[in-house]
């Protein structure tokens, strides 16, 4: 669930799309941002436009698509207030008799754009549905665009410095200041937030002329479709869930759970793999070691940088050895942990130093204005450091005090939201999701962000789901699954009370890297 984005900079970033969109139209739109217009005139509206292709370096979204744009309020309680726009792009169905119910494309993050990354996991899936892929307010191709350079390259000076040391989480509140003050003096920050969105989504249905549709959500995007579900269930025809993060799950405090139950999968699949127990004989013991040694010892290497070529210093400490193994169960290979881990035992370690490296977000690609809003007002306002502390003791107790004292996969949350300076949200936010419209849950076993236990809390509260578990990948089955998650999911839409998963139970554990 992890994202990533000069007054200027954003501005013009914003406005791009504007280029593609004939003039009259781009006229209207334009001076509803500007200026007070009636409240008939100011409804939430769709129009239709040329995709905003480049949607990112090298993607382009093709001939099967078709783009606009929906404009909605900023803010839902300032009826009179500024508009924005959210990026739409729809993939017209291949088959010759399409189903009418479309699939809507929730990405995660948050903060992520499902116009560029959307399409690319849902290649596999059959094309007897139109999908539509939404960049949310405040995305890449919405507008305004909340990216925050500052932070990104922030991001990779931190490659040489200790995630757990004062001064670093110092330097990243001036930074996440510094882009907070600038984004705010043109965007209510508190307005880009999972109720906002919500109701942004049940409008698009009613500007699109959509009778029913289906949600697939991924990640913090499958947040975002149970909210839907939960606020805005009229047309909701089924839901699919893939990496499953339920309103009622708080991840800033339950993050040491989910990175003990995936370090548990990974070592105790590895056992029953006999070149990996003979390869990894200490099992999870060693990874507990690891870690534990590096809040005294941290290691510093010096690595080429594979994007740049340039000689890198990393330093790895405790913390940022468990982020750099849960982030790669998020876009890597979980089947290198166990050797990664070992190879710091031995007294080596580039391999981890390069997957520190490989972690970072393209520049200018995610929204931190999203990311912030959703995760401040929403779960790091849910808690506090005494409670992250007393969880995390819990929840891993292996594991150095020192270690589990910051939340996991998110280090600075709690100063960093001191600095984004959003009111909490309403409690009703956070309300599990009640529902008897068909779901399908997904879950990667070896997920260490988003783990087949909140898949489990969900279904609590959805009367007519179903839950699966994929052997041997991490986050998100329609990416690392992708042949067998979208014959699943067909099946589901297609008869959402009873369908065929056999080929779930047919996928096996891949290998794991040994020495």
């Amino acid at each position: 669930m992890m994202q990533i984005n000069a007054a200027g900079r954003a501005a013009g970033r914003g406005h791009r799309w504007l280029v593609g969109v004939p003039m009259a139209a781009a006229l209207i739109l334009l001076s509803a941002v500007c200026r007070g217009d009636s409240m008939e005139s100011r409804k939430p509206s769709y129009v239709s436009a040329p995709c905003p292709n480049p949607i990112f370096t090298g993607i382009d979204l093709g001939h099967e698509f078709t783009c606009g744009y929906l404009t909605v309020p900023e803010n839902r309680t300032r009826p009179d207030g500024r508009t924005i726009q959210l990026a739409v792009a729809t993939r017209k169905a291949a088959a010759p008799n399409p189903k009418p119910d479309p699939i809507v494309f929730l990405i995660g993050g948050p903060g992520g754009s499902g116009l560029a990354e959307g399409p690319g996991i849902a290649k596999a899936w059959h094309r007897d549905r139109d999908v539509i892929f939404v960049d949310t307010r405040g995305a890449l191709k919405a507008h305004p665009f909340l990216s925050c350079p500052e932070i990104d390259s922030f991001y990779i000076d931190t490659f040489g410095m200790s995630w757990s040391a004062p001064e670093t989480a110092q330097q990243d509140a001036v930074v996440t200041r510094t882009c907070r003050d600038r984004l705010a003096a043109g965007a209510d920050l508190a307005a880009y937030n999972s109720s906002e969105s919500s109701a942004d989504i049940a409008d698009l249905r009613i500007a699109m002329g959509i009778d029913q549709w289906n949600f697939y959500g991924v990640s913090a995007g499958a947040d975002l479709a149970l909210q839907v579900l939960r606020d805005h269930p009229a047309g909701v025809r089924s839901v699919v869930l893939d990496a499953v993060l339920p309103p009622q799950s708080n991840p800033i405090e339950s993050g040491w759970r989910a990175a003990n139950e995936n370090v548990t999968a990974i070592y105790d699949a590895c056992a029953a793999q006999p070149a990996c127990k003979a390869a990894f004989p200490k099992g999870r013991a060693e990874y507990t070691q690891v870690v534990n040694d590096l809040v005294d010892n941290p290691r510093i290497f010096h690595v080429a940088d594979p994007a740049t070529g340039k000689d890198t210093t990393v330093v790895i400490d405790a913390y940022k050895l468990t982020y750099t193994i849960a982030f790669g169960t998020l876009i890597g290979s979980p089947h290198k942990i166990p050797l990664i881990i070992h190879d710091l035992a031995v007294g080596a370690g580039s391999q981890a130093a390069l997957e520190v490296i490989a972690d970072r977000f393209p520049p200018d690609f995610n929204s931190y204005g999203v990311q912030w809003g959703i995760l401040c007002r929403e779960m790091v306002s849910r808690t506090d450091p005494a409670s992250v502390a007393a969880a995390g003791r819990r929840d891993f107790p292996e594991l150095s005090a020192s270690v589990t004292a910051m939340p996991a996969m998110f280090p600075w949350a709690f100063s960093d939201c001191a600095q984004w300076d959003v009111p909490p949200a309403p409690s009703q936010v956070a309300m599990p999701v009640t529902s008897d419209v068909p779901v399908l849950l997904t879950s990667g076993a070896f997920d260490a962000t988003l783990p087949p236990s909140y898949a489990a809390e969900a279904a609590k509260t959805l009367k007519n789901s179903t839950n699966l578990v994929f052997p041997g990948i991490g986050h998100s089955a329609s990416r690392w699954s992708p042949t067998c998650f979208a014959t699943v999911m067909a099946n589901f839409l297609d008869q959402p009370r009873g369908f065929d998963y056999s080929c779930v139970a047919a996928l096996t554990v891949p290998k794991f890297d040994t020495p």
